[in-house]
């Protein structure tokens, strides 16, 4: 058969079509170079989706190569679905983090529940059982702004649609409001899996003669160029792409997801790997190059739900609930059977072939055929020039400003009302956190913790970032996003394992954007060297801008650590009266970035607060072995709103108080000073958690009473438990219903 090249590559070169798919004039030339030839029409939108950034990670590739990957407990590091860690007696924890920003930007309830189910199919395309779910979400200011409002209520009611009737607990997460992230929210999804090791999978399709089969829903035209979609900026046109966003059913995907954990057992299953970004163009592609083969597919027998359907709309198609597998020759029909109990389509579409070539045929004709590896591995690479923005040295240069404090239980509550703070009960008490009966630690501690059935180990995770450092000063912002979620592992008594990330950012065409980028990503490989927690994959998001504006940088980090014993799990709330509460590291003047700035003042500036690796590193692990000793009743990051706030919520729903004493000036008690637990430690541990761990300062000790009493010293002020819990959980559910 010879290659059909209607419509004309001649009409895609004059007519510039190739642009509207996404290519630059200077990529669609590098594909008649590599092809020797100019490219149909069909062969042109391949290129456009697997050369998009989302796909490719064209500009990010050179960042990317700084992390550290490898670690000795790394069984599966990027370039899989999802990354792998040991955590002993033959078992492993799989996860990955991915966005679906500007989906949710333009359809919110099914952008955000799309992206769970992707993420889900990541993660048991490894062969793995999703256990939990997390998110990281970022929208504008929730106060008097409706569209805000709408797309917060729909990305929420998207995230739990999905996960609720898919049966997987949504345990964890983060949210954070500013104004920057009004026109374009950031939906980060993240998925947690157990896997015994001698089920591990990998996304190839290796063995000359093999069978690639088509497993799942039917393809529909949602989605279709989705990946490039998400690769450019959103403008007032955007909403124009709504059929670009994907239509989830977690129905279908939870049969899907059954029958892939049965068929991960059959000797039969040579690869499988999801269809993600780019559909059926990037499963395929990607399996084939990673396993130095080639495919030839015939599209004429992947099953359609609509009629008339081209090769180009079959390929690129993002159409949820499918994956692609390659079988042993021969093998297909107890394949078939196997997705046959489940009601799902289990067709044979392709070979794999010795000539490293993607060939498609439809309707009797050869629509494309490139080399395989032209569109997986040897996508273009850029190098885009960075240049330090001038805020950057004008923050760095500015004075340090002090908040000025008139009225601490007013600050205090004010700071407590704030969205970011304020008690996120409102969004997860939508969510299934308990299905499957295996959280022990739900959301609203500092991580959450899921139970390793039939053992005596559990796993904590978290989602961690505050960009409004990371706007102030990207490097050190990163440093602190890995070393903030640690924290929160530590605090629940876990060793932290590893990361995956999702950098969110802006267009990394601006070399002041391309700068951030470069920076965050140093201050995390900074941290990530020092606290020993690889990166297993990831994601990266570009391009997310509305009117020449960008978002804060944003690398979200979502990490998982290993409790070895169950009786070490621990949570941030105060347990009982007359335990003595401590404060671990020095509080000095970081209000930078703050909250309290951000209340007072109406925006951010100065330096971001300092970090020393060092010292977090060793204060972490010194409290991880006064946890593991048995000396700590309670443990809490100090983030967000500083010393008061931590104090207020590790007091929130215990009916306890506190009395407290501390020589600090009141504006102190909201420092955003890094590297700070607070703790409780019963009397009779005293002495020994002050002998295991160093820098702390004893505060005071809980009472029966629910006050919280703070004497400084210029002022006394007692403050009832109950109003300052009243604002903490009112907060959002007020802003929530006051739209107009």
């Amino acid at each position: 058969m010879r290659l059909q090249l209607e419509p004309s590559a001649e009409t895609i070169s004059e007519e510039r079509i190739y642009k509207e798919m996404g290519l630059t004039d200077e990529e669609f030339s590098s594909v008649c170079e590599l092809l020797g030839r100019q490219p149909n029409y069909t062969e042109t939108g391949l290129f456009s989706v697997m050369w998009s950034e989302h796909c490719s990670y064209k500009n990010s590739k050179p960042i990317l190569k700084k992390f550290p990957v490898d670690g000795p407990h790394v069984l599966q590091g990027p370039g899989e679905g999802a990354g792998i860690i040991d955590i002993g007696d033959e078992q492993a924890v799989v996860f990955k983090i991915e966005s679906h920003n500007h989906p949710s930007a333009i359809e919110p309830y099914q952008g955000a529940a799309t992206g769970v189910g992707g993420i889900i199919r990541d993660v048991f395309s490894m062969g793995a059982r999703p256990v939990a779910i997390l998110n990281s979400l970022r929208f504008g200011e929730l106060s008097n702004n409706p569209r805000v409002q709408y797309l917060f209520e729909e990305v929420v009611a998207g995230i739990a649609g999905y996960g609720n009737c898919i049966g997987i607990p949504t345990v964890g997460g983060e949210i954070q409001f500013d104004p920057c992230y009004e026109g374009n929210p950031l939906v980060n999804a993240m998925c947690v899996g157990l896997i015994d090791h001698k089920d591990i999978q990998k996304g190839r399709a290796s063995g000359i003669g093999n069978t690639v089969m088509y497993v799942g829903a039917a393809t529909g035209r949602d989605g279709i160029h989705g990946a490039t979609f998400a690769s450019e900026e959103l403008t007032e046109a955007s909403d124009e792409k709504r059929p670009a966003v994907q239509v989830g059913d977690p129905f279908m995907e939870k049969l899907l997801l059954e029958a892939c954990l049965e068929v991960v057992h059959s000797d039969a299953l040579v690869g499988i790997q999801d269809m993600g970004a780019a559909g059926l163009t990037s499963s395929a592609s990607e399996m084939a190059s990673k396993a130095g083969t080639g495919i030839e597919m015939n599209l004429d027998l992947v099953p359609q739900r609509e009629t008339h359907m081209t090769a180009y709309e079959m390929m690129l198609s993002e159409s949820q609930e499918r994956m692609l597998l390659v079988v042993t020759k021969g093998r297909e029909q107890e394949i078939a059977d196997l997705f046959a109990k489940y009601d799902l389509h289990a067709v044979s579409v392709g070979t794999v072939i010795e000539e490293p070539r993607f060939r498609l045929i439809h309707q009797n004709q050869v629509v494309a055929d490139v080399p395989v590896d032209a569109l997986a591995e040897d996508a273009p690479v850029y190098h885009k020039p960075s240049r330090e923005p001038e805020s950057y040295q004008h923050n760095q240069a500015l004075p340090v400003w002090t908040p000025e404090i008139t009225d601490v239980k007013e600050t205090l509550t004010a700071l407590l009302s704030q969205p970011t703070i304020a008690s996120k009960e409102w969004v997860y008490e939508q969510y299934d956190y308990m299905v499957r009966t295996n959280t022990v630690v739900a959301p609203g501690s500092d991580a959450a913790v899921i139970r390793v059935r039939g053992t005596d180990k559990a796993l904590a995770m978290t989602t961690d970032c505050n960009s409004r450092y990371l706007h102030l000063d990207p490097k050190v912002g990163g440093q602190i996003a890995v070393a903030e979620a640690a924290r929160n592992i530590v605090c629940s008594g876990g060793q932290p394992l590893g990361i995956t990330d999702c950098l969110n950012f802006g267009n990394p065409e601006k070399p002041e954007i391309f700068w951030q980028i470069e920076q965050a990503a140093d201050g995390m490989t900074d941290s990530c060297n020092v606290l020993g927690t690889p990166v297993i994959g990831g994601n990266v998001s570009l391009y997310n801008e509305t009117s020449g504006g960008a978002v804060y940088p944003t690398p979200v980090v979502g990490m998982v650590g290993l409790i070895e014993h169950t009786d070490h799990i621990t949570t941030q709330t105060f347990k009982q009266a007359g335990d003595s509460i401590y404060v671990i590291g020095e509080t000095t003047n970081e209000f930078g970035g703050s909250e309290i700035q951000k209340l007072l003042e109406g925006t951010i500036s100065g330096k971001s607060p300092a970090l020393d690796l060092t010292v977090e590193k060793e204060r972490q692990q010194q409290l991880l072995r006064a946890i593991q000793s048995g000396l700590i009743a309670s443990a809490h990051d100090v983030a967000e709103g500083g010393l008061g706030v931590a104090l207020a919520e590790s007091l929130f729903g215990t009916e306890l108080g506190a009395n407290i004493a501390i020589d600090l000036p009141e504006a102190l008690l909201f420092s955003e000073t890094q590297s700070r637990f607070l703790v409780s430690v019963p009397q009779a541990h005293k002495a020994a958690f002050e002998a295991a761990v160093t820098d702390v300062v004893h505060l005071g000790e809980t009472i029966p009473q629910p006050e919280l009493r703070i004497k400084l010293p210029e002022v006394n002020v007692a403050m009832p438990v109950a109003e300052l819990e009243d604002a903490w959980k009112g907060a959002i559910p007020c802003l929530v219903k006051s739209k107009a």
